[in-house]
């Protein structure tokens, strides 16, 4: 237990992870308290449509007469569980493919090191682009899957590297010499000294792809009618929200992503203090 409680401890008393920890607290709490705290339902269109901010309607209203406030609240449900489902299937595919190529040396580091190579090379969000115009069904779940493809190269490549250093310290040897197994000696030995590294990297992961949930589903490939902070920005555009002077509707989702973004930032500089307090300032 304390193995687990210092490095929070320590994750806690750094003051910018501390801030990011409160920032994404928060998004979370709304998330889950959504339709408690959501003054209407975020498909109710039962008002006035594009009308400006106010005391009735916070961030005012779309075209279809929707409260902006509501959808902004709910549109967090979606837009954080991409992250973190999205950010959990790129890391154990790193986890995997790295850990795999990192600590079988020959032909099995090499055929999966140039599968590394080869996913890193090809720009990302233009992939994603791609995969989404060109798979029939659009939604959440096919998002995910998109965003899991394409982002898992830069993890692996990393857990890699370190695996390649773990693999020859003397505990490692010492276990190999006492009889234990490979799995054993991955899972027991070397994996709980990479945590930080998989935690900071699940963050990044996390991250990029709430980003690119936002910007697919802004440019139309995922399914419109899912309330979420990019179907916002999607609806916003299309309706000219500018130009109406309906301003907030495209403030609050980009401010959100870029507050989300921010906390896990801000988390991630903590989790980098654990794995190396040189970083503490």
């Amino acid at each position: 237990m304390s193995r687990i409680l210092a490095p929070l401890a320590l994750l806690w008393g750094n003051g910018r992870a501390r801030i990011g920890l409160v920032m994404l607290g928060g998004f979370i709490l709304m998330a889950v308290l959504a339709p408690w705290i959501a003054p209407y339902r975020p498909t109710y269109g039962g008002f006035a449509p594009m009308q400006p901010p106010s005391a009735a309607h916070l961030l005012g209203t779309t075209q279809l007469g929707q409260d902006v406030l509501s959808q902004l609240i709910w549109g967090a449900r979606v837009s954080l569980m991409v992250g973190a489902l999205a950010g959990g299937l790129v890391m154990l595919i790193a986890v995997v493919i790295g850990l795999v190529a990192g600590f079988l040396p020959g032909w099995v580091d090499d055929v999966l090191s140039l599968l590394i190579n080869v996913a890193l090379v090809i720009p990302g969000f233009p992939l994603m682009v791609v995969l989404a115009a060109y798979i029939p069904v659009h939604g959440v779940g096919v998002i995910i899957l998109v965003l899991s493809i394409t982002g898992w190269a830069w993890g692996a490549r990393v857990l890699r590297a370190q695996m390649i250093t773990l693999r020859g310290r003397e505990y490692v040897t010492a276990a190999a010499f006492a009889g234990e197994g490979i799995v054993r000696i991955v899972f027991r030995e070397i994996l709980p000294n990479m945590t930080s590294l998989i935690a900071a990297s699940f963050m990044g992961a996390a991250m990029g792809a709430i980003l690119g949930e936002a910007g697919l589903e802004f440019l139309g490939f995922g399914n419109p009618q899912v309330v979420s902070w990019g179907t916002m920005l999607y609806w916003a555009e299309n309706s000219s929200a500018l130009l109406a002077g309906q301003w907030a509707w495209i403030f609050a989702p980009g401010l959100a992503l870029a507050l989300v973004g921010t906390a896990i930032a801000f988390v991630n500089f903590g989790i980098d203090v654990i794995s190396n307090p040189r970083l503490e300032v």
